[in-house]
């Protein structure tokens, strides 16, 4: 590996594409240290604070790259984009209209270009979403307000909406930088700096409780889930395929085997974003309600109580991880329909032996991806709840509290990022090295 590294930083090419990334990171962390106009900084960190790292802000700050700790010009990070991207996705299929423009030449780039521009309102109802869940938070604290201005003065109040927006786009333009000019695919590897950034700090705080079992827990803890996830990320159910032979004149074209390679999880950690953004919202709801009887039993059981966030329910991860089983199963049925798998291989003279081609064949793939895809969703739903899973074991062994979870320290999502990324950014230096006769990373 060291020579494989050697012989890509020698190649010219590689090398600019390398530090070519490495600039645009230095420029998005630079960027997620300049503030939203108005923002009260004591009062701000009194509630990243209060949050240990978890709950809605730390997902927040997950996917904005640590940037809504500094409540910077892009503490929305991608994540309107993220959005924008699965909302497109969803509907396409829905609509036949659309379906015919992304199968038409160059109807891939208007799909682009749509999901661009929803990303720009998204990013305003973020904003504004995002300001008002703080300022709650910060109330049901006994704190101060995150931004004065906003909402009591118009202008104050359209310049921060507008300046947050520009700060997304801004986000996703530098990835989509990376992604052209440089290495890996940009908005992942904005979000993977931004983890990578945090865990020192994170780290850090673990010394605040039992340090030998935080320590411990979160090298097992670190070490087990990155292997899990390599195994299933990587993991693949084979579908053989036979081809036809067909004559044409005097020549034989065609025929050979070859296989359909189906994911043991296809669907990424999109279910993560799903579920989480909708077990956010009672949290949210419940905060306005007020103070009571009822009200307490509620927050007591989504886990919205006095450490802000840190749900700690046990209702709220029960409830977490049937959404992120549901969502991997809607999830994985989209993106397999989209795919037109029986379609593409009967037009290219492909079938699956024993399985007659058309409406049979796309029956048995789907039947296959589902019986897989209950290991991916348990697998995420595992990932999903790993801060809950501790919980239990600090209490189970009598842990004293303090410091942050370890499985906040880098957030099982946040791993599923970091390994996906990594691996791909290993793959495109493969076969740059490979394409040049060099030896690649893996053997």
């Amino acid at each position: 590996m060291i020579e494989a590294l050697r012989n890509a930083w020698r190649l010219q090419d590689l090398r600019k594409k390398i530090l070519f990334t490495i600039f645009i990171l230095l420029i998005y962390q630079f960027a997620a240290h300049v503030p939203v106009p108005g923002v009260n900084r004591e009062a701000l960190q009194n509630l990243v604070a209060a949050s240990g790292g978890g709950g809605i802000i730390g997902v927040l700050d997950l996917l904005s790259g640590g940037a809504v700790s500094n409540f910077s010009v892009i503490a929305n990070g991608v994540y309107p984009y993220i959005t924008a991207n699965i909302i497109i996705t969803l509907i396409v299929p829905i609509f036949p209209r659309l379906e015919a423009i992304v199968k038409e030449p160059g109807g891939q780039d208007k799909v682009n270009q749509w999901t661009y521009y929803l990303a720009i309102p998204m990013s305003m109802l973020q904003s504004v979403s995002q300001i008002q869940t703080f300022e709650q938070l910060s109330r049901q604290q006994g704190g101060q307000q995150i931004i004065p201005a906003f909402g009591s003065d118009l202008l104050s109040t359209a310049t921060i909406i507008i300046t947050m927006t520009a700060g997304t786009m801004f986000a996703i333009w530098l990835g989509e930088l990376i992604t052209e000019q440089g290495i890996g695919q940009g908005i992942s590897v904005i979000i993977f700096a931004g983890i990578v950034a945090r865990v020192p700090n994170n780290f850090i705080r673990l010394f605040g409780g039992d340090i030998l079992f935080n320590i411990a827990s979160f090298f097992v803890l670190t070490v087990v889930t990155v292997l899990v996830i390599v195994v299933v990320q990587e993991g693949v159910r084979r579908i053989p395929v036979q081809y036809g032979k067909r004559v044409r004149g005097r020549k034989l074209y065609g025929g050979g085997s070859t296989h359909i390679p189906l994911r043991v999880n296809t669907a990424g950690m999109i279910p993560l974003i799903f579920a989480q953004a909708l077990m956010a919202f009672p949290s949210v709801v419940v905060a306005f309600l007020p103070a009571g009887g009822v009200t307490d039993a509620l927050r007591s059981a989504i886990g919205t109580n006095s450490d802000f966030g840190q749900q700690t329910g046990l209702l709220y991860w029960f409830l977490y991880f049937l959404l992120v089983v549901g969502f991997t199963y809607f999830y994985t049925d989209v993106m397999v329909q989209n795919q037109n798998l029986a379609e593409n291989l009967q037009k290219q003279g492909g079938f699956i032996p024993g399985i007659r081609p058309g409406r049979r064949t796309q029956e048995y793939i789907t039947r296959v991806v589902r019986r897989i895809t209950l290991v991916g969703s348990l697998f995420l739903g595992a990932v999903a709840v790993l801060p809950g899973i501790m919980q239990l074991a600090s209490g189970i062994f009598g842990v004293a509290g303090g410091g942050i979870n370890p499985a906040y320290v880098i957030s099982g999502s946040g791993l599923i990022i970091v390994v996906g990324v990594v691996i791909d950014t290993m793959r495109q230096l493969e076969a740059q090295l490979v394409m040049r006769n060099y030896e690649g990373f893996m053997r």
